[in-house]
């Protein structure tokens, strides 16, 4: 059963069925952190994640918060966005309560994220940087997203 919360004129909702895939996509194509992502992986990510759509009261969906976890130990959180025109409605702030308070996502040892500029936002719901960060490891693939297209 999916979880809804009223957030003003707004809904939060970890339900599947009204995620806007293309929506979602327009915003995550033009970001800084997946720039060019193409629309089929989009999808595959969407469909393999825990998402927490944020939308407007006609259903358009104007927000996201991407969760990738295995319930028990550990969570990542990404594709945090809201739209350029619905902010400073305290929107971002109303998925990541919903996020942090989620009942799938209680009791994890490690929930991690990685962001450029929003510090601030997280750092409110108990984010702080890494304490060992020689201990972490990534195997990055610069342009991923450029060659799927090719």
């Amino acid at each position: 059963m999916a979880l809804e919360q009223q957030h003003g004129d707004y809904l939060i909702s970890d339900d599947p069925r009204r995620l806007e895939v293309d929506a979602v996509h327009a915003y995550l194509h033009r970001s800084y952190w997946a720039e060019g992502i193409p629309r089929e992986t989009v999808a595959r990510s969407v469909e393999n994640s825990l998402c927490v759509g944020a939308y407007m009261a006609t259903g358009s969906q104007v927000g996201l918060a991407r969760i990738i976890s295995d319930y028990a130990t550990y969570a990542y959180l990404c594709d945090v966005y809201v739209l350029e025109s619905h902010r400073q409605q305290g929107l971002a702030k109303a998925l990541m309560r919903f996020v942090t308070e989620h009942p799938r996502l209680q009791g994890l040892r490690r929930f991690s994220l990685i962001t450029q500029d929003a510090h601030p936002l997280y750092a409110q719901f108990g984010f702080t940087p890494i304490a060992n960060p020689d201990r972490h490891m990534a195997r990055l693939t610069p342009g991923v997203y450029k060659r799927t297209r090719q």
